[in-house]
């Protein structure tokens, strides 16, 4: 049975902005609940309402998927070119966008919402952040791996 047999006559398959616009909306929704188990079981992340964690989970999804781009465009700029050294320079300058990122998020978030978000701990708050936004991305990826085996037969 296909998952299309299951819609009504009249239902339309979505769109490839509908979905994509699904896949964001779900991806906020899981950091904005990882977001909230840190700052209710960790104390290591302060934030003061719901509306700042919500509001955090948006900017934070969206510096995320920022940093993603920029790490596949530099990568891809040194996979195109061959030999050994771009092979290291590939994974080096990957390494240090990934790496680098982290500081920017950290302090665009401060920018952004001030003290109504903190990250405490070594690093001025930088390990903390790299635990969130880590469990972040294991979570996201086991609801996408879990949706997707919604869909076997």
């Amino acid at each position: 049975m296909s998952s299309e047999s299951l819609f009504p006559i009249t239902a339309q398959a979505p769109t490839n902005n509908q979905r994509l616009f699904a896949r964001y909306f779900m991806a906020i929704l899981v950091d904005l609940v990882v977001l909230n188990l840190f700052v209710e079981y960790s104390g290591k992340v302060q934030i003061d309402s719901f509306t700042v964690s919500l509001l955090a989970a948006v900017v934070l999804q969206v510096l995320l998927r920022l940093t993603i781009a920029i790490e596949q465009r530099v990568a891809s700029f040194f996979k195109s070119k061959e030999g050994r050294l771009m092979v290291f320079l590939r994974f080096f300058c990957a390494w240090l966008v990934l790496f680098g990122s982290k500081f920017v998020i950290l302090e665009a978030i401060a920018l952004a919402f001030g003290d109504n978000v903190r990250f405490g701990g070594p690093l001025h708050g930088v390990v903390w952040l790299v635990i969130v936004i880590a469990t972040m991305l294991v979570a996201e990826e086991a609801v996408v791996r879990l949706y997707r085996r919604l869909d076997e037969r």
